[in-house]
């Protein structure tokens, strides 16, 4: 590996440190790490994900006859077909992993999930459900960024998490720790005024913020001499907030030093994407274009994105314009417009693939390293309630894309595991703890167990091995 020294020499940025990629400038800063950050992104979607629209149809009469009666069984991608509707990840076939079998039935199901498809533990709307902090929040502590985490969410109107608020910044589906849920912005215009203000050309924006980090930085040092007076759990409450405060002013220092970097990746949405009445589907585009950013920028390197929840009151679908999609109805078989309920289905995932297909061109087109941004990502696509509408979470169908680099043994294949009560079977508890023993946290076991599953005598702990060798 070169040296420091060496770097500078050679560059191609004369700028020097500053006008470099996040990775290059932490990597001059701190050369013993010797490699980019893993960057995991989580896209959830409501209404369930039926395992049957998975299945490669071009399966063979035998392995189809498994895939019926649900036993275990992997084939390479790469000699079959995708299903239609994942026709635009077409061209990563090679990096994506379609994963049948995983359960969740320690989960809330049914409608909604909240925090549980990300926690594994059974979550509701009360603060007092949320047991420990989500899969992508320790995914991040292990590859610290100045923002940490971001969260994005198309709301749903009803249910879920967010209420009133859908074009805000609203209680999310992840959490940071116990009892502490993460905010999600709900739209594109609220997303980028508050993610790249510190780099705003507007001058009321930079007003804005020169006055909110001096309000941060009032505000911090007050709160911590006033806890001098109280005590308790009053003194408790107080120190944590003014801690809270910190944390903001440290990483508002942390993105004004990346300044040039995040200037240059800030989105270039049309206005059309800072309206209030955006359509669904331009929502999800507007939200796509800040993710990427914030991840090139490399303000952070986990990203969570709710691109649907069942509240979701979809608008702009193609083919349906005209049309409110109430997810709920369609979920209990009701048709829009000319389409039937599983076209509508399908219409809607579709625009989720694309959405998938646009990130992962995205990043292989960023270099890094001795490749590009996607050899060091994970993104997964997944239900947050199960496998139906009322899902029951007894299987948890999951699209998984993988660059190069990542840590697991999973790419290019569609992998059948053993059914829920079948020998051999794993929950998305354990799939979690693979991804994190793989990435350098060493939990025996992420989640709660399936109490369910201890009359099959099955050890539910642990990573599946498989995937790690």
């Amino acid at each position: 590996m070169k040296t420091r020294r060496d770097f500078l020499k050679t560059s191609a940025f004369g700028a020097g440190a500053a006008m470099l990629s996040p990775y290059m400038s932490s990597a001059i800063a701190a050369p013993d790490q010797g490699k980019p950050p893993m960057r995991f992104i989580f896209m959830h979607k409501g209404n369930g994900l039926f395992p049957s629209v998975m299945v490669p149809p071009s399966l063979s009469r035998e392995d189809m006859e498994k895939e019926r009666k649900k036993e275990p069984f992997e084939v390479d991608l790469a000699n079959h077909e995708l299903p239609a509707w994942m026709s635009a990840l077409n061209d990563h076939k090679e990096s994506l992993t379609i994963l049948q079998g995983l359960s969740g039935k320690m989960c809330t199901n049914g409608h909604h999930s909240w925090q549980s498809c990300l926690g594994v533990y059974a979550a509701n709307e009360r603060l007092s459900s949320i047991k420990w902090a989500t899969v992508d929040f320790e995914l991040a502590k292990l590859f610290p960024s100045p923002l940490e985490h971001i969260e994005l969410a198309c709301f749903p109107i009803d249910g879920g998490n967010a209420r009133g608020n859908i074009h805000g910044i609203e209680k999310g589906f992840s959490a940071r720790g116990p009892q502490q849920p993460n905010y999600a912005f709900g739209s594109p215009k609220v997303a980028i005024n508050e993610l790249f203000k510190s780099v705003s050309s507007n001058e009321t924006d930079r007003i804005r913020y020169e006055l909110d980090r001096k309000v941060l930085e009032f505000t911090s040092g007050n709160q911590s001499g006033l806890s001098h007076d109280l005590a308790g759990l009053e003194m408790a409450k107080v120190k944590n907030y003014a801690e809270s405060m910190e944390d903001l002013r440290r990483r508002n220092k942390k993105l004004e030093s990346m300044g040039d970097v995040i200037g240059r990746n800030v989105p270039k949405l049309d206005k059309k994407y800072f309206a209030d009445d955006l359509s669904t589907i331009d929502c999800q585009l507007g939200h796509t274009e800040i993710l990427l950013s914030s991840l090139i920028s490399g303000m952070t390197n986990v990203a969570t994105f709710t691109v649907d929840e069942l509240g979701t009151l979809y608008t702009g679908v193609p083919g349906l314009e005209t049309e409110k999609i109430n997810l709920h109805d369609v979920g209990h078989g009701k048709g829009v417009g000319k389409l039937k309920a599983e076209e509508v289905r399908e219409t809607i995932r579709i625009r989720h693939m694309a959405l998938i297909d646009s990130i992962v061109r995205r990043l292989k087109s960023v270099p890094e390293g001795n490749g590009t941004m996607f050899d060091n990502t994970l993104l997964f696509y997944f239900p947050d309630n199960g496998e139906t509408h009322h899902g029951t979470g007894i299987e948890w169908p999951y699209l998984v894309l993988s660059g190069r680099n990542a840590k697991l043994n999973i790419a290019g294949r569609y992998t059948r595991l053993p059914y829920w009560g079948q020998a051999g079977h794993k929950t998305i508890g354990n799939w979690f703890t693979t991804i994190l023993n793989a990435y350098g946290n060493p939990i025996k076991h992420y989640g709660d167990l399936d109490l369910g599953l201890n009359k099959f005598q099955i050890d539910q702990t642990g990573p599946i091995k498989q995937f790690l060798s």
